[in-house]
């Protein structure tokens, strides 16, 4: 997922996963828990999320999960 939000400012990347983290401008409704959650959600299935910034044009959300192969069924 990406967005246009212009890019973060330097080394404010990891504050964005931050319970109650909002940006200064832009759109400042909701709690600011979304990318917290968000996380969280993901640790616990042993994934991770991430972000990337573009400076000046926006980030890039990464997900990772891991692959589960289902265990083989008896016959």
């Amino acid at each position: 997922m990406e967005d246009r939000c212009g890019g973060l400012p330097e080394g404010k990347t990891e504050e964005l996963f931050k319970p109650f983290f909002k940006q200064k401008s832009g759109d400042r409704s909701g709690l600011g828990l979304g990318l917290s959650i968000s996380r969280r959600a993901i640790a616990l299935n042993e994934g991770s999320l991430s972000v990337r910034d573009i400076p000046r044009i926006g980030c890039v959300f990464s997900i990772t999960l891991q692959k589960i192969t289902p265990p083989a069924q008896k016959l």
